[in-house]
Parts: C-alpha cells; structure tokens; sequence
C-alpha cells in the first residue's frame, strides 16, 4: 500500500505552508511565549515522535497523518536550529531581556558551523539508506525501515533548512525578501534541470525539499518580524492560525482528492470483452 504522497505542484505549496507554520509556531512557542529554545525542542520532539508513530502505524496514505508529521519536524527544526545556532547573546534576545526560558538558552555554535553539523549528518543518513539497498523514490517506500529512513532525512532537512534561512535573513544582508527571492531563483533552476534527462530527479527532490524550508523561514520571519526589521510585524499567533488554517484547507482537499483517486469509476462502461 502507497505510504507516502505523489510529489505534485500541490505537493511542493503544502510543503511552504507546512514549513512558514512551522517557523511561526516554533517561534510562538520559544519566543513569544517565552519557554526557551530548550524546553520548547524537547516539546516539540515528543510531538514528532508521537506523530510519527501514528504516520508509521497508518496501513496506507492518509494526507493529515503525512503532513501532521511534516508540520511537526518543520516547528521542531525550527527550535533545534535555533538551540543549536544561539545562545543568550543581545542580538538574539530582545527588550532588554537576558535569558529565554528555562534551561540551556543555546549552543551559539552559530549558522556556518550548524548548517556543517547538519548536512554531515543528512549525508550519513543518505549513506546508511544507499547501503540498504532501499529505493530512494517517495511513491515506492512502503516499509517501515524506509519510512524510518525517509522521516529521518526529513527532521534533519527541515532544521538545516532553518539554519540556512536564518542565515540569509539575519546574516547575509539579503533581509527576508531578498532571502525569499533567492532561494526562489534556485528552485527555479531546479525545474529547469528537471527537463535534463542525465540529472537524477531524486537528487533534485532532495535538494528541494531542503530549500523550501528556508523560503518558509524567510516568509515567516517577513510575516512576524517588525517593520524596522524588515517584516511585517503580523505576529506569530495571528499569523501561526491564519497558517494553519490554509494548511488545514489543504490538507481537506488532499484528503478528498485521494479519496476520489482510490474509488473506482463505476459509470465506465463495461468493454466486449468484459471488466477486468
């Protein structure tokens, strides 16, 4: 049974969605409200794990269970990057403040060093899964070490992702527009070599899937951040319900799409030679 989705044009606009939500939730929950880098990544941990269970115990493809796990590594990316990325250093706390949460308030190993961590361990993760043997393409991964494999990639795709938008935001000089334009262009370069036939298109996924999570940092920030800033000033509740409220119309209409997909046909006419 098909675990895992077709990769679409609408597949790539919920994968945004999902990421932008889970850049304003992550910071909701360890900014906003406070609870620190620490304690939030813990929390956000567990929610993976939970939600990832209930993807991996699913016998087929249901559209809320696949894109709740990848809501959930998209928030826990966030606050893991950021963990790993900050400390308690001004420039990372606002109004006067000196601590963020309970616990450790970060690593400060900062965006270069994070994003090396991050990809070493993506490229041991795509090491251990070309030694298994297990395919690489989404639509045929049906078992549970594949899967493991797969979601795996995605949580450590999803935070480099974050370290990398990040950085283009906050250290680049690009700002969050100039950051959002840019990774734009290159996902743009990614469908022109899609039409390549010597360039493999799983390598092309996954170098999509990493960049589009740093467009949705980068929109997100743009969409919470104040205007001196560059952003908008929305902040990220409003703008984590208005998300997750597209989010969740998506994932309906994923819902009823599939459904229409797996029900067969019942006004085709019946051939001379009979139904098969």
């Amino acid at each position: 049974m098909k675990k895992l989705p077709e990769v679409t044009l609408a597949f790539w606009i919920m994968k945004i969605a999902a990421t932008t939500l889970g850049e304003t939730a992550g910071d909701l929950f360890a900014q906003t409200l406070k609870l620190g880098y620490f304690l939030t990544t813990m929390a956000l941990f567990l929610i993976f794990v939970v939600t990832l269970v209930v993807q991996l115990r699913s016998a087929s493809y249901n559209p809320f269970f696949y894109w709740t796990v990848i809501l959930s590594t998209s928030m826990a990316g966030t606050t893991i990057s950021d963990f790993m990325n900050r400390d308690a250093s001004a420039k990372f706390l606002s109004d006067g403040s000196t601590s963020l949460g309970w616990g450790p308030q970060g690593l400060g190993l900062g965006y270069p060093a994070g994003a090396a961590i991050l990809i070493s361990i993506l490229l041991a993760i795509f090491l251990v899964w070309k030694l298994s043997g297990m395919t690489f393409q989404i639509r045929d991964i049906v078992t549970f070490r594949g899967e493991a494999l797969f979601w795996s990639a995605i949580l450590v795709s999803n935070t480099l992702g974050t370290s990398m938008g990040d950085f283009l935001s906050d250290s680049s000089g690009l700002g969050y527009a100039g950051g959002a334009l840019l990774v734009t262009g290159a996902l743009v370069v990614l469908v022109v070599l899609m039409k390549m036939p010597a360039v493999s298109n799983v390598l092309l996924f996954w170098i999509a899937f990493v960049l589009t999570r740093p467009l949705g940092a980068t929109a997100g920030d743009f969409l919470t951040k104040p205007v001196a800033k560059g952003g908008l000033d929305l902040g990220t509740a409003g703008s984590s319900a208005v998300l997750l409220a597209i989010l969740f119309g998506l994932m309906a209409y994923a819902h009823v799409q599939e459904g229409k997909a797996a029900t067969p046909c019942s006004t085709t006419p019946p051939t001379s030679q009979g139904s098969v």
